[in-house]
Formats: C-alpha cells, sequence, structure tokens
C-alpha cells in the first residue's frame, strides 16, 4: 500500500465524524459533502510530516471551510432552511445515526441559522462535539476567552428561543399518531387540544409562520383532503410524518414535543425540496 493510499484509508475513518461536523454548521448535505471533499483536497497537497494529528488537523480544516461557506451564505443574504434527514418510523439507517447521533433535531437546526457564522461554529465544536476552546480560537480567529463568549452567547440565544423538547421517543409518537388521526377526521376539537397554547408552525412556502393551537389547527386542517396518505416517518431523528398524494410526497412535517404537547411544527412543501429528498431508505 502506497502512502496515498494508506492515507485514503484514515480519511475515510474520519469521513463520517468530518460529514457530521460540517452538517452541523451548514444545515445542508450537499454543501456538508463539498466541505469534506474539499477537505480531503487539501490534505492530498499536506506534507504528512505537516500533520501531527490527522483528526484535530481534518476537524480544523473542515470547520475553516464550512465557516467560510457560512460567511459567503450570509453575506449573499441566502435564507437557508435545514435539508432533512428522513427515515423509517422504527429506527434511524447506520449512515444516518451517525449524522443524528447527538440527537439534534430539525427545529434547533433552524435556531442555529439565525445565529453569526462564529458563534455557530463555536457552539456547534465545543458544545455537540466537545472541542476545546483553545483549539477552537484559531478556527474562528478569536482569543480562547473570545471563542468562549462566541458559544455562550449562542446558547443563551438558543435557549430563549428553543424550549428543550420531549427526547421520549414514544410520547413523540403518540402525539404525532394522535396529530394524524385528528387530521384524517377532520377533527378541530382534537387537534387544539394536542397543541401546546402557544404551538409555532413554520412552513418553508413563502417562509410563513403561524403561532397559537386554534391558527395552528385550522392550519393542519388543509392535510384532511381526501387521497392523503399520511405516513409515519422520522424527521432528522425525531418523529414526523410524510404526506403522499397520488404516489408523490406533498410534504414533510417535522415535529417537536414538550410537556406532553405539540410546540412546534416545521413543514417542508417546496416541490424542488421534496424531489431532492432521499426516500428510497423507506422502502426496506
Amino acid at each position: 500500500m502506497d502512502e496515498r493510499e494508506w492515507l485514503g484509508e484514515r480519511f475515510e475513518a474520519q469521513r463520517p465524524r468530518l460529514r457530521a461536523i460540517a452538517y452541523r454548521m451548514l444545515g445542508s448535505l450537499s454543501e456538508a459533502e463539498d466541505a469534506v471533499q474539499e477537505t480531503w483536497l487539501r490534505l492530498g497537497g499536506t506534507a504528512q510530516r505537516e500533520v501531527d494529528d490527522l483528526g484535530a488537523w481534518l476537524t480544523t480544516v473542515v470547520a475553516r471551510i464550512s465557516l467560510n461557506m457560512l460567511r459567503s451564505r450570509k453575506t449573499r443574504g441566502e435564507a437557508n432552511l435545514p435539508d432533512l434527514i428522513i427515515d423509517r418510523a422504527d429506527g434511524a439507517s447506520p449512515e444516518h445515526g451517525v449524522l443524528l447521533a447527538d440527537g439534534i433535531g430539525l427545529a434547533l437546526l433552524v435556531v442555529l441559522d439565525t445565529l453569526a457564522p462564529a458563534e455557530r461554529v463555536a457552539f456547534v465544536l465545543h458544545d455537540i462535539f466537545g472541542i476545546p476552546f483553545e483549539e477552537i480560537a484559531p478556527i474562528v480567529e478569536r482569543t480562547p476567552a473570545a471563542a468562549r463568549q462566541l458559544a455562550s452567547r449562542a446558547r443563551r440565544r438558543l435557549q430563549a428561543r428553543n424550549a428543550p423538547p420531549d427526547v421520549d421517543m414514544q410520547a413523540q409518537r403518540n402525539l404525532v399518531d394522535a396529530f394524524i388521526a385528528a387530521t384524517q377526521d377532520g377533527d378541530f376539537h382534537r387537534l387544539v387540544a394536542i397543541l401546546d397554547p402557544d404551538v409555532l408552525l413554520r412552513a418553508d412556502v413563502a417562509s410563513t409562520e403561524i403561532r397559537g393551537a386554534e391558527q395552528v389547527a385550522r392550519q393542519a386542517q388543509t392535510f384532511s383532503r381526501p387521497g392523503l396518505l399520511r405516513r409515519p416517518v422520522l424527521v432528522n431523528g425525531a418523529a414526523g410524518l410524510i404526506a403522499m398524494f397520488e404516489g408523490r410526497p406533498l410534504a414533510i412535517m417535522a415535529f417537536t414535543v414538550g410537556g406532553g404537547k405539540i410546540t412546534g411544527i416545521d413543514i417542508v412543501r417546496n416541490p424542488e425540496r421534496l424531489s431532492q429528498l432521499d426516500l428510497s431508505v423507506l422502502d426496506g
């Protein structure tokens, strides 16, 4: 085995972790893959004697690339909704399990996108992947103390905007099943009963935001149309559903549950985004 083959094997062993880091920072599977591939290209142009700790070196490089991509995105003023990771209701695939190992759901990814690029990178690297601030500091071009402040500020903003979700999968599934049954029956009062009074519905079409149990219940009743198939799935590791019509996905719904109620619903209805989803895992 020559040096490049040996290096390639070591890189492939790190690829799942690098992809998970980049996805957390970017919220985009395709951009995360681009960042990982760019990291491999940079590794190929680096003399091995310059790399003492390959894992740390790769983490630094993929984080810097992701930070530059975030800064470019903010400069262009792009709104970037997180990419969805869809799995069967009975569990995530092994590949997706690596991406979702820390339990970061879609709702938190949405909130992460409101952070400044350096805040997001510092928070992801430290709070999710446990990387010391001494290693984060040169990535975000700050002192360790300033990097700590970035992560702390991000943490406060996330806590202010995102109540701790109920991570009990059975509790999530029970509420989503109740939601499906109520929408199928067109039962407005049952829908209101399972929604938190301050529930927030977000949809990617026209950047819709609706707050309040009765208002969200009225919107949810649009999913009671005849011929609509509602299938329980996992969306980014949490209970969700896919609405199918005539064999094609009409919408993906991700739910946030807390205190025995549905506290948030995120809906993807954009046809272009739906067409890009990998739903092959649902066929197994």
